[in-house]
C-alpha cells in the first residue's frame, strides 16, 4: 500500500503529472480536473486524486480508510472521504471501487476491504458521460417542487429522515431518467443520495421514477452470475437476443441491396 508520508512538494509534483496527462488525454473528453488549491489550501478532491496516482503508472489499491487518514492530515474533521467515487463516475477519471466491482482490471483484483484503484490517466472512466449537468439551480429547484421535494424513486422528503435509512437526512440530487442522454430538464428526476448512488447508470426511469428500461448490461450479468435468473430464463433471453440480432442483420442486408 502507498505510504501516508507525502510531502507538499511531492503532492505538487504528482498533481503536475496528472495535469499533463489530463491536458493531453482527458480534457477534450470532458473529464474534470479538480483544482489543486483554493485560498492556499489543498482541496480534498485533489488530495484524493494525488494519493491514488502515487507511483503512476504502477498504481495500487488504496483502502477507503487509508485515503481518509491521508486527507485528515489537511482536514482533521473529515469523517468519510467520498472524493474517490466522485472523481470516477462524476468527474470522469478511471477510478474503480472494489465494492461496486465494475470495470476492474482482470490482472489487478481488489483486496477484500473497500478500496479504490486509479486504473489509468490515459482514458476516462468507461461509464463517464460528459456534459450531463442541468443548466441552473433554479431549474432543479422547480423540478424538486414538481415532485413535492421528494425522491422520485423511494418517496423520501428532502431534509427529513430517509425512509430506508432512518438515521440519515434525505438529500435530493439531480438524477437521469436515461443515463445515456444529457442531464437536461426533460431528462431529470430528483433522487435521494441513496437511490441515485445505488442505481446510477443501470436503469431508465419514467417521470414517476419507475424503472422502464435497462441502461447497462451489468444488472443482467449480475442476475445471471448470482443465480437470480433460472437457466430457462437465461435461455429465453438468449433466444430473444439472437432473433433480434438476426432481424437486424436482415434489415441491414435489405438496405444495402436497395
Amino acid at each position: 500500500m502507498p505510504s501516508l508520508q507525502l510531502g507538499e512538494q511531492e503532492i505538487r509534483e504528482i498533481y503536475q503529472m496528472i495535469q499533463t496527462h489530463h491536458q493531453a488525454k482527458l480534457a477534450h473528453l470532458g473529464v474534470k480536473l479538480p483544482r489543486l488549491e483554493v485560498s492556499g489550501k489543498f482541496t480534498k478532491d485533489a488530495l484524493a486524486l494525488v494519493y491514488l496516482a502515487k507511483g503512476y503508472p504502477q498504481t495500487v489499491w488504496v483502502t477507503k480508510e487509508e485515503l481518509t487518514q491521508f486527507v485528515r492530515r489537511y482536514y482533521p474533521n473529515t469523517n468519510d472521504v467520498q472524493s474517490a467515487r466522485h472523481l470516477g463516475m462524476q468527474s470522469g477519471f478511471y477510478i474503480v471501487s472494489s465494492r461496486r466491482g465494475n470495470y476492474i482490471p482482470k490482472n489487478n483484483p481488489p483486496p477484500s476491504s473497500s478500496a479504490y484503484l486509479l486504473v489509468t490517466l490515459d482514458e476516462p472512466h468507461p461509464a463517464f458521460l460528459p456534459d450531463r449537468r442541468l443548466g441552473s439551480n433554479d431549474a432543479f429547484e422547480a423540478i424538486k417542487q414538481k415532485y413535492d421535494n421528494r425522491c422520485a424513486t423511494c418517496g423520501s422528503r428532502e431534509g427529513e429522515p430517509n425512509l430506508r435509512y432512518r438515521n440519515q437526512r434525505t438529500q435530493l440530487q439531480r438524477a437521469h431518467r436515461n443515463p445515456k442522454l444529457p442531464l437536461t430538464e426533460e431528462n431529470t428526476i430528483p433522487q435521494c443520495q441513496f437511490c441515485n448512488r445505488a442505481d446510477r447508470n443501470y436503469w431508465v426511469y419514467d417521470e414517476r421514477g419507475r424503472v422502464v428500461g435497462v441502461a447497462s448490461v451489468k444488472p443482467i450479468q449480475r442476475s445471471i452470475e448470482k443465480g437470480y435468473l433460472s437457466e430457462q430464463e437465461v435461455q429465453s433471453l438468449y433466444e430473444y437476443l439472437s432473433k433480434r440480432q438476426q432481424r437486424g442483420r436482415r434489415r441491414r442486408a435489405s438496405k444495402r441491396a436497395q
